[in-house]
């Protein structure tokens, strides 16, 4: 139950049909939204962050976004083994983490 058999599409119908239309459209615009996002970048009137924020979508939409590091901490050790302070420790890792975005 709830198993798809071998071969068989999770999705049989495909992508909706309204998705490809709403790209199809937006992708007539590129061109516009590249020089608009441009003209934002070399106004010096703009906010920095409208500007900054308009470079990084044209460096994104170039060159791809960059990868993002992960850092995780994997302990051998089941957390009924860990002390008070190190589950501590582990959470406020956790919220710093949460925080910083």
């Amino acid at each position: 139950m709830g198993r798809f058999l071998k071969g068989q599409s999770g999705n049989p119908g495909g992508r909706p049909k309204i998705i490809g239309e709403v790209q199809e459209v937006a992708r007539r615009y590129t061109v516009e939204a590249i020089e608009t996002l441009a003209a934002i970048m070399r106004d010096i009137k703009a906010p920095p962050a409208a500007r900054a924020t308009a470079c990084n979508s044209i460096l994104d939409r170039a060159y791809g976004k960059p990868p993002q590091a992960l850092s995780t901490t994997i302990s051998a050790r089941s957390p009924h083994e860990l002390s008070d302070q190190e589950l501590m420790a582990i959470i406020a890792g956790g919220a710093a983490a949460t925080t910083e975005h």
